[in-house]
């Protein structure tokens, strides 16, 4: 969502250049490793052809499509970035604590209205929250917007309100299916289980909770919602032509 598809968030601190890693905003992101491992081996064969931001586009689409989501239709021929946006990132990024207000005009700007809004949040169906972003719905009290019961979980796996960000410390977003990209997400919203505060808010919005209902009663809904909306990310305004590179490294511009 930081100015386009075109791995900018992939480049190391260097040069002078402050690396989007370095934001609060990227908390959790991991396993940068991977895509250069895709890197080095299509440069092997084919030097030059496949850029970073395509390798970040086409391996979102493997894995919603290896969490049991849909086949999304990307195309390619993006360029990366020839530089990193990290003083900016806060103004293009949603937080988890946001008003949805706020949620839905970042998303808007990039041309994805309430319902697309809405279906993006799934992807929380997958994956895990850190116990740094969820105490503070449990600490000094609970939030009362939560199941009581599913909250007393919640402390046993977040046991204090200091949680440390570089301890293990996190709950799964789904623990019936916790790797598959389905609408239970959905169903558990509407039992007051969402894990951050965007998820609960989602439910309480008047102009979000008609399609969470929805999503949560049609799960190849949610999945036609989940593809459009991915893909009119994954396209929203590409470095073309000589606006940016196809660069060696992903963790570098050429001129380094």
């Amino acid at each position: 969502m930081v100015k386009s598809c075109d791995a900018s968030l992939l480049l190391d601190t260097a040069n002078g250049m402050e690396s989007e890693k370095t934001s609060q905003r990227s908390f959790g992101l991991r396993n940068f490793e991977s895509l250069g491992t895709i890197k080095e081996a299509l440069e092997r064969e084919c030097p030059m052809t496949v850029s970073c931001a395509d390798i970040v586009a086409l391996s979102a689409r493997e894995g919603v499509a290896l969490l049991g989501g849909p086949h999304i239709e990307m195309k390619t021929g993006r360029k990366d970035s020839l530089e990193s946006y990290a003083t900016q990132v806060e103004n293009y990024i949603p937080n988890h604590n946001d008003s949805m207000s706020l949620v839905l005009s970042r998303f808007q700007s990039l041309g994805i209205g309430v319902e697309g809004t809405v279906a993006l949040l799934g992807a929380h169906s997958v994956g895990r929250v850190h116990c740094v972003n969820l105490v503070n719905r449990l600490y000094p009290t609970v939030d009362p917007t939560l199941d009581p019961e599913h909250a007393e979980y919640l402390k046993c796996r977040c046991p204090t309100p200091e949680a440390h960000p570089k301890k293990v410390e996190y709950v799964r977003n789904d623990l019936e299916t916790p790797m598959v990209l389905d609408n239970l997400y959905y169903k558990h919203l509407l039992s007051h289980k969402g894990l951050l505060l965007v998820d609960a808010l989602l439910v309480s919005d008047p102009s979000t909770s008609p399609f969470v209902e929805k999503m949560a009663a049609d799960n190849g809904y949610f999945h036609d919602q989940f593809s459009t909306s991915l893909l009119m990310l994954s396209e929203n305004n590409p470095l073309i032509g000589d606006q940016g590179e196809i660069r060696r490294n992903c963790r570098h511009v050429n001129r380094d």
